[in-house]
């Protein structure tokens, strides 16, 4: 008896997975993806009652499950022994990338293993780079390895899942999530993201094989605009869906202060539609959600909205 209140209890927690080895990935000095931001985002989560976890390296067979042999081969050569390695303008190799970039993969399947196993009721991956930009064989804005589509793929393989739904409310379309799931019927993908912007991806007639939702939103998209579009048509979708786990690539940069882009959320709009996607996954996946850090980049707003996120993340893991 007391073993299984035990058990009981510990699957009603939050999982925080990071790793130092995501401090090693440095960018060029006034890159936006500094090291800054997961300090600004492990800072705002000190005091909350989460589980923290270690991200373990992405197994190969896990990588591989997104990415081609080559693409893998190639990030790995591509690693410099000092300084850095320009793959474009945007992205960027130092000496503790690739370690950091295996991490940040490994951080999302750990999650989706805790969460599917019942150790914990849902988590949080804060790792960087981040990875909803990488396209099958290119790495590029800023990512370099799909960290949430290789966690879906990884749950419906490993797990034996039939349905995984990824909800991405980053600034930023997620190409390379799009590119990575869009022939694969069993993961839903729903993006919100502003329009006209990098990369140029993410038109509404884009729908894969009836499995991709992109929902391009103007400049200047503000709370009610934002809300009403998720209650209208990216919710009701997902509930159609009935996923069996849900993940979410969580980039911030929607919000009013983010230099890189012009939508003008708040740090409550973060928890609102954490809220929502929460009530989803209450209904359909016994409340299973597996977040990933991708976008924000001004300091001080990444770290208030990933901790109203995280807030109700446990909140419901309670």
């Amino acid at each position: 008896m007391v073993c299984a209140c035990f058990t009981s209890f510990m699957r009603m927690t939050t999982a925080l997975i990071t790793h130092e080895d995501c401090f090693d990935h440095v960018t060029p000095p006034g890159h936006p993806e500094q090291v800054a931001r997961l300090d600004a985002v492990l800072g705002a989560l000190e005091g909350y009652n989460l589980i923290r976890v270690k991200a373990p390296l992405a197994a190969e067979d896990d990588l591989l499950r997104a990415h081609p042999k080559a693409h893998v081969d190639a990030i790995r050569a591509a690693a410099p022994s000092e300084g850095w390695r320009s793959l474009d303008a945007d992205t960027h190799m130092s000496v503790g990338t690739l370690q950091a970039a295996y991490r940040a993969a490994g951080g999302v399947v750990r999650a989706v293993d805790m969460v599917m196993g019942g150790e914990v009721a849902n988590a949080f991956a804060a790792v960087r780079p981040p990875g909803h930009h990488a396209e099958r064989e290119t790495a590029m804005g800023f990512c370099f390895f799909g960290n949430v589509a290789i966690g879906a793929k990884h749950a419906l393989d490993h797990h034996g899942l039939d349905r995984v739904a990824i909800v991405d409310f980053d600034v930023h379309h997620g190409n390379g999530t799009q590119d990575l799931v869009e022939d694969d019927a069993r993961i839903l993908f729903c993006s919100t993201h502003q329009s006209p912007l990098y990369p140029g991806t993410g038109a509404a007639h884009e729908t894969g094989v009836g499995n991709v939702l992109n929902v391009p939103l103007p400049g200047g998209t503000g709370s009610k605009a934002f809300r009403d579009v998720m209650e209208r048509v990216v919710l009701p979708r997902v509930d159609e869906f009935a996923p069996q786990l849900l993940l979410i690539s969580a980039g911030f940069d929607a919000h009013e202060a983010d230099p890189l882009a012009g939508m003008n959320l708040t740090t409550e709009d973060f928890g609102w539609v954490t809220e929502k996607l929460c009530d989803l996954a209450a209904r359909h996946c016994e409340g299973r959600v597996v977040s990933s850090l991708e976008g924000g980049y001004d300091l001080e707003a990444l770290g208030a909205s990933a901790a109203a996120h995280v807030k109700v993340l446990e909140e419901r893991g309670r």
